[in-house]
C-alpha cells in the first residue's frame, strides 16, 4: 500500500470523525431546544456537550482536515510577489510558527496535565481530557509547518506546499 493511499484514507477518517462531532453537537442542540421549550425541563448537559463538541470540532478540523490552501492568510501580499519571495515568505512563516508552537508545547502540556484536578459541571469530563485536543492540534501544526518548511527549503513550487496535493502527485 502506497504512502499517499494511506494518507488519503487517514484524511477521510479525520473527515468522518469531524462529521460525527458535528452530528453530536447538532443533536445535543436539538435536545436542548426540545427539553427547554417543548417539555419545560431545562437540562445543562446538552449545553455543555455542545460547547465540548465545538471546541473539539474546531481544533480537530484545523489539525487534520483543513488543507493549507484553505487557511486564512494575507493573499493580497502573498499573491502580489513572485515565486522566490513566496518561498522566502513560506520559510519565514513556517520557522516563526514552528518556533512558537515548539516553545509553547511544554507549557501547554503542563497546563493540560495540571487540569486533571477539575471537571465539567454536568458531564464530569476531566479538563485534561477536554483540553487534550489542543496538544493534538499543536503537535499536528508542528508536523504541518515542518513539512511546509521542508518543501519550501528544497525548492518546491508554492502551489505544492499543500500536503494533500503534494502527496497525490497533482
Amino acid at each position: 500500500m502506497r504512502l499517499a493511499t494511506i494518507g488519503h484514507w487517514l484524511y477521510r477518517r479525520a473527515e468522518n470523525i469531524l462529521a460525527l462531532m458535528l452530528a453530536v453537537m447538532f443533536l445535543s442542540f436539538l435536545a436542548q431546544i426540545i427539553f427547554r421549550y417543548l417539555l419545560n425541563l431545562p437540562i445543562g448537559w446538552t449545553s455543555e456537550l455542545t460547547v465540548v463538541m465545538w471546541l473539539w470540532l474546531v481544533l480537530w478540523g484545523a489539525a487534520f482536515v483543513v488543507r493549507e490552501e484553505e487557511e486564512i492568510r494575507f493573499d493580497l501580499v502573498y499573491g502580489g510577489v513572485g515565486p522566490k519571495a513566496r518561498r522566502i515568505m513560506a520559510i519565514l512563516s513556517a520557522l516563526a510558527l514552528l518556533g512558537l508552537y515548539l516553545l509553547s508545547l511544554p507549557a501547554v502540556w503542563d497546563y493540560v496535565t495540571f487540569m486533571k484536578v477539575q471537571s465539567t459541571a454536568y458531564m464530569k469530563i476531566r479538563f485534561d481530557f477536554l483540553f487534550s485536543i489542543y496538544v493534538i492540534f499543536a503537535v499536528a501544526a508542528i508536523g504541518r509547518y515542518g513539512f511546509i518548511l521542508w518543501k519550501a527549503l528544497f525548492g518546491r513550487a508554492p502551489k505544492e506546499f499543500d500536503p494533500t496535493k503534494a502527496s497525490s502527485g497533482v
